[in-house]
């Protein structure tokens, strides 16, 4: 009888195996499915000195996962979420600013050519008009930038506020999916399904902020910022949420009754690199352009005021410069005509241009800006842009580098995870072979049984 069980046991363990390759093969194709097999152990022998031992069992399903893999796969997608967000908002920035006819230096070219222009004859209304029409293209160009840096900032606001329902959601997922495989480990169910279903939502989180994966022995995953504060654990999930307080957000994090107040700049994935951006290049950036247009309006209002208009009277500020206004930084004060342009030095007759010629030496003197330093006037622009050229230079560089290391991740993944046809071919006809000839085995063992009985009659 040993020879039948022994062949039964191995028919079993062959069909367990075709089974599991099968579904392999069936899952060939699904985002996410780590392959699994069979760990195959011989039967201890009886206690006798002529027993081969007493078949085989599968002792277990084995899911062919390695948890560092996994680990670098998630990290690199935190990386490419960071720059990948980042990226379209930089070269939007950097193609409106570098434009040779909406930059902030084309209207400084044609603004301070006016003015020399002026100075051929400082009475010619057409000219002062001309100045007075270049300083309002000017202000316009200087607001429309502005503006552009204000309205990407609200889009990355908007933008992390919309990523907060799906990171939440799979949060609360991750702990519901804990739960479940608690519950059908200890029953001894195979709970490689949901333990995939929970690596794809892991994989999600990942890109959306950086995370730190922790196994559990009771086959949980705790899930953690990688600044420590936790995301879930067993089956409580933490909650994401944004306070406005003077047109800022504040990112929280609430767990299990216990309230964290995050720095999101430096969270990592998404709702990092847009947190980022806001934090290191819009906010500088708008901080510069306003440096710009008040420097600029201040000494061209104090020098316009030092002279003398074509009456004789003080001159009188031109620009306006209003850093709380929602239409724009700077315009042409209101009223402003070309008889208020004060050309002449004081004292001087109209025709006078001494007090033009300062206005025009404007452009060499320095200012203080916020993000590149004290600089010329007329280089101010083309440092802003320089700078905004180089971050993005760098971003797409890095950008570049994390799509690769994402992608050497993914393969290392399907090196150990991923199932390969021609490799499950080869184990399906090994196990079918193996089948065969346990039931060949058996029906030996059957014919020997027979011929024994027969000896009988």
């Amino acid at each position: 009888m040993s020879i039948t069980y022994n062949a039964l046991s191995g028919a079993l363990a062959a069909q367990a195996a075709i089974a599991t390759v099968s579904q392999n093969l069936a899952n060939s194709q699904t985002k996410g499915y780590t392959r699994q097999g069979v760990l195959l152990q011989s039967n201890v022998a009886d206690f006798s000195r002529n027993s081969p031992g007493n078949g085989v069992t599968v002792g277990a399903l084995l899911r062919f996962s390695d948890s560092y893999k996994s680990q670098q796969m998630w990290r690199s997608n935190s990386e490419l979420g960071q720059r990948a967000q980042t990226q379209p908002y930089l070269t939007q920035l950097e193609k409106v600013m570098n434009d040779p006819t909406s930059s902030i230096s084309y209207g400084f070219d044609n603004f301070f050519k006016a003015l020399n222009a002026a100075a051929v004859d400082p009475t010619s209304t057409p000219l002062r008009q001309q100045v007075i029409s270049s300083g309002d293209a000017l202000s316009k160009q200087i607001n429309s930038i502005y503006n552009l840096a204000a309205n990407q900032k609200l889009s990355t606001q908007q933008q992390s506020s919309a990523i907060l329902p799906s990171l939440n959601d799979s949060l609360a997922s991750i702990a519901a999916l804990n739960s479940k495989i608690q519950q059908v480990g200890a029953n001894g169910t195979n709970t490689s399904a949901l333990i995939d279903q929970r690596e794809l939502l892991i994989d999600e989180v990942s890109s959306q902020v950086g995370v730190e994966v922790v196994y559990d022995p009771d086959g949980s995953a705790s899930v953690s910022l990688k600044s420590g504060q936790p995301l879930v654990a067993a089956d409580v999930a933490a909650n994401l949420s944004y306070s406005s307080a003077g047109g800022e957000q504040t990112l929280n994090l609430s767990f299990a009754g216990t309230r964290f107040v995050l720095d999101d700049s430096k969270i990592g994935g998404k709702l990092g690199g847009l947190a980022n951006f806001r934090t290191n290049t819009l906010a500088p950036l708008q901080q510069s352009i306003s440096d710009i247009a008040q420097q600029f309006s201040s000494m061209f209002n104090t020098q316009l005021e030092s002279g003398d208009k074509t009456d004789g009277a003080p001159g009188i500020a031109m620009f306006a410069f209003d850093p709380t206004s929602t239409t724009g930084l700077l315009k042409v004060s209101e009223g402003f005509t070309t008889a208020d342009l004060a050309f002449a030095e004081r004292g001087q007759p109209a025709g006078d241009n001494s007090n033009l010629q300062a206005l025009i030496a404007i452009r060499g003197k320095p200012i203080t800006v916020a993000s590149v330093g004290t600089v010329l006037l007329g280089d101010a622009d083309t440092q802003l842009v320089g700078k905004l050229a180089i971050e993005s230079q760098q971003n797409q560089a890095q950008l570049k580098t994390a799509t690769t290391v994402r992608q050497q991740a993914e393969d290392d993944w399907k090196s150990t995870s991923a199932v390969n046809v021609d490799e499950e071919g080869i184990s399906l006809i090994e196990f079918q072979n193996m089948y065969q000839a346990n039931m060949k085995v058996i029906s030996v063992a059957n014919n020997l049984f027979d011929a024994t009985l027969q000896m009988f009659n």
